[in-house]
C-alpha cells in the first residue's frame, strides 16, 4: 500500500467559499443612530441660558450668618514667646573607666571548618573577628569572636551589624579569655 501525499494532491474543489452577505440591517441601524445623535447634538447646541446663574437660596443663608457670628476669641497661648528664650538642663553621668572590657562571642564549633566559615560571614558584615581554640571538659571547641570593646555600646552597634547578615546567635559577655 502506497502513501498518499495529501500535500501533492491539491484541493479538489477550486471555487473560493461564497463571502457572507453585507449585514445591511446593521449599517441601516447605525446609520440612523448616528444621524439622530447628530440631529440631538444640533438642536441642543446654544441652548444654555447665557445670562447670570440664579444663587441657591442656601448660599444667601450663608452670606447672612456670616454677619451674625461673633468673633473668634483672641488666643492666649504664651509658649510661642516663651519657648525660645527656655533652655533645657540634661544630666548625663560621666563615662566611668572602671576597666571592665566586652566580648562577642557569635558562636563555638566543633569543627575548625565551620568556625572559620561563620568568621567570612561577619567579615562580609565589614567587622573582624577571630577563631580561639578552646579546650574543656567536652573536648576541644572552636569559639568565633570578637573584641575586646571598651564599651558595651559599641559590642551591641557591631551584634545590630551582624544581625543583618542573618547571624542572630552573637552574644556578648564581660572579657574572660585568661
Amino acid at each position: 500500500m502506497a502513501h498518499k501525499d495529501y500535500v501533492s494532491r491539491g484541493r479538489t474543489n477550486k471555487t473560493p467559499p461564497p463571502k457572507p452577505p453585507l449585514p445591511w440591517l446593521r449599517i441601516v441601524i447605525t446609520l440612523l443612530l448616528f444621524a439622530g445623535f447628530a440631529y440631538f447634538l444640533w438642536n441642543i447646541n446654544g441652548s444654555a441660558k447665557q445670562g447670570k446663574v440664579a444663587e441657591p437660596a442656601a448660599v444667601k443663608m450663608q452670606e447672612s450668618k456670616k454677619d451674625d457670628l461673633p468673633k473668634p476669641p483672641e488666643e492666649e497661648w504664651e509658649f510661642i514667646e516663651v519657648l525660645p528664650n527656655q533652655t533645657v538642663e540634661v544630666d548625663v553621668p560621666a563615662e566611668v573607666d572602671d576597666g571592665i572590657r566586652w566580648l562577642m562571642q557569635c558562636g563555638s564549633f566543633r569543627q575548625q571548618q565551620q568556625a572559620e566559615e561563620m568568621r567570612a560571614k561577619i567579615a562580609f558584615a565589614g567587622l573582624e573577628s577571630q577563631v580561639r581554640p578552646s579546650d574543656g571538659a567536652n573536648g576541644r571547641w572552636y569559639r568565633v569572636i570578637l573584641g575586646p570593646f571598651e564599651r558595651k555600646r559599641e559590642a551591641e552597634k557591631n551584634r545590630h551589624a551582624i544581625r543583618r547578615t542573618g547571624i542572630t546567635t552573637c552574644q556578648i559577655w564581660q572579657w574572660n579569655l585568661d
